[in-house]
């Protein structure tokens, strides 16, 4: 029992993995026979993973049916940054607010971490900068996570953690240049001055900026690419 659910495990981080980074294209289908033999998993470990990822919204499961990697629409999307531009706001000026000067300690450290690749980055040729957005993602990951640990209202963080899951794909289409990476640092520099200033109101305004730019890029790369459509899968074996 103990095997198998370590088994389902490691096929769950593997497919999530896979539909945050869009390597699994939104609308793709996903057998649980095919995963199986890809993925060198039964049926059951295959099925548990993908119920899992379903309750997290990334995919769309109808028993009975072939289910699919979870669509991304500008409706849905919008819905989505609506509720957020409710939530985060008010999680970054809980933060600012706090009396404990400890809990600023990861803000200040990763001010610092965003002014080193601002400007490793910038001195970078265009196929070096490629290589370079797994940083990126990991500093604004390493920012989202800290607003949750320090988050002084803990249904508000409970909350914003539980949409992660959604948010993260949309990461890659909403940074799809280094124009947008760079402005999107500059938006959370803005952010982390104001926490650490422990000014509230600089904060949250700094975080919806943050969001409607976000929510804006968005639009613009679904708008001109086709998320609708799936495709078949082809991962590599886990070892």
């Amino acid at each position: 029992m103990a095997r198998a659910a370590g088994k389902a495990e490691v096929v769950y981080e593997r497919l999530k993995g896979d539909i945050e980074s869009l390597r699994l294209r939104p609308g793709a289908k996903l057998s649980e026979i095919q995963l199986g033999e890809q993925l060198g998993a039964s049926r059951t470990p295959v099925r548990e993973a993908i119920r899992r990822l379903a309750r997290e919204g990334l995919v769309d499961f109808v028993p009975g049916e072939v289910a699919r990697v979870a669509t991304i629409s500008l409706g849905g999307v919008r819905e989505l940054f609506e509720f957020r531009m409710m939530l985060e706001p008010r999680a970054v000026a809980s933060v600012a607010t706090t009396p404990h000067e400890r809990v600023l300690e990861p803000f200040r450290e990763l001010s610092l971490r965003v002014n080193e690749f601002d400007e490793s980055f910038r001195t970078l040729a265009s196929a070096e900068q490629a290589l370079s957005y797994r940083d990126f993602y990991e500093l604004t990951e390493s920012f989202d996570q800290a607003v949750i640990d320090a988050c002084r209202n803990r249904y508000l963080a409970r909350t914003i953690r539980d949409l992660r899951s959604e948010t993260a794909r949309l990461r890659h289409l909403s940074h799809s240049g280094p124009r947008r990476m760079l402005t999107s640092l500059e938006e959370h520099r803005a952010m982390l001055k104001a926490i650490t200033q422990k000014d509230a109101e600089a904060a949250s305004a700094a975080c919806r900026h943050h969001l409607a730019q976000t929510l804006q890029a968005l639009i613009d790369s679904l708008t001109s690419q086709d998320f609708t459509l799936g495709s078949e899968i082809h991962l590599d074996v886990v070892g």
